[in-house]
């Protein structure tokens, strides 16, 4: 099913960098730049949410993760996908189907009523669990789900992020240390690629979105936002 008819990694970014612009989910705003939750200033911000909207897109999207996904880690390394709240949920549906793998959802923290479930669904004790989200920054928040499987006696080696920033070194260091191999599809170097052969920006735009990818500390803190990556 999963064979070498299906894109290239390479193509595959620049597919879903292509689809993520024309669904507008895609923005720069140098000029009055984005206050993202951790702080930073950030020109650019994406909405990831908006795929589930569009059918076509959505079926490519996750065929483009179900490839990756099966092409990094194999064919039968998995029991589970566990999608966390709330992004997370219906694309963990989506893959959980195409790779025909039961499904949890992981709550930010226990519901606080109830069973004080933080783990909806039905995980076997020791199951090999695939953590998906829409997109990862510097995997805080990924990392909340997967310490709370990993509580539960799930066994996490591997995150899927359909979108990855890939510009923080702080979040390669998180997942290697975390003992989680991350996969994705695009960066947003593949965003700006699509936009600048595309002219979608004049010039003195796209340098300063590229600015930031180099740089994003320095940026943020140049245009007054944080210039450190919260460590929690």
């Amino acid at each position: 099913m999963f064979s070498n008819s299906f894109p290239d990694r390479d193509t595959m970014a620049e597919l879903l960098a292509r689809m993520l612009w024309e669904i507008k989910a895609v923005h720069f705003r140098p000029e009055e730049p984005y206050k993202l939750a951790s702080g930073m200033a950030s020109p650019v911000y994406i909405d990831c949410r908006k795929l589930i909207s569009y059918p076509r897109i959505r079926s490519a999207v996750m065929d483009f993760a179900a490839a990756t996904v099966l092409r990094g880690a194999g064919f039968e390394q998995f029991d589970v996908v566990a999608g966390g709240e709330t992004a997370g949920i219906p694309f963990a549906a989506l893959l959980a189907d195409r790779l025909g793998l039961p499904m949890i959802y992981v709550r930010k923290k226990p519901k606080g009523h109830g069973r004080n479930a933080q783990i909806e669904g039905n995980m076997p004790e020791g199951a090999r669990v695939l953590v998906i989200e829409d997109l990862t920054t510097a995997g805080g928040s990924m990392f909340t789900f997967i310490d709370a499987i990993r509580a539960a006696g799930g066994v996490v080696d591997h995150g899927m992020a359909l979108f990855y920033y890939g510009i923080f070194p702080e979040a390669e260091a998180r997942f290697a240390n975390g003992g989680v191999r991350l996969h994705h599809i695009a960066t947003w170097r593949h965003v700006l690629a699509v936009a600048r052969s595309e002219r979608l920006f004049d010039e003195a735009t796209l340098a300063s979105v590229e600015a930031f990818l180099n740089a994003p500390l320095l940026w943020s803190a140049d245009h007054g936002g944080v210039n450190a990556l919260p460590t929690g």
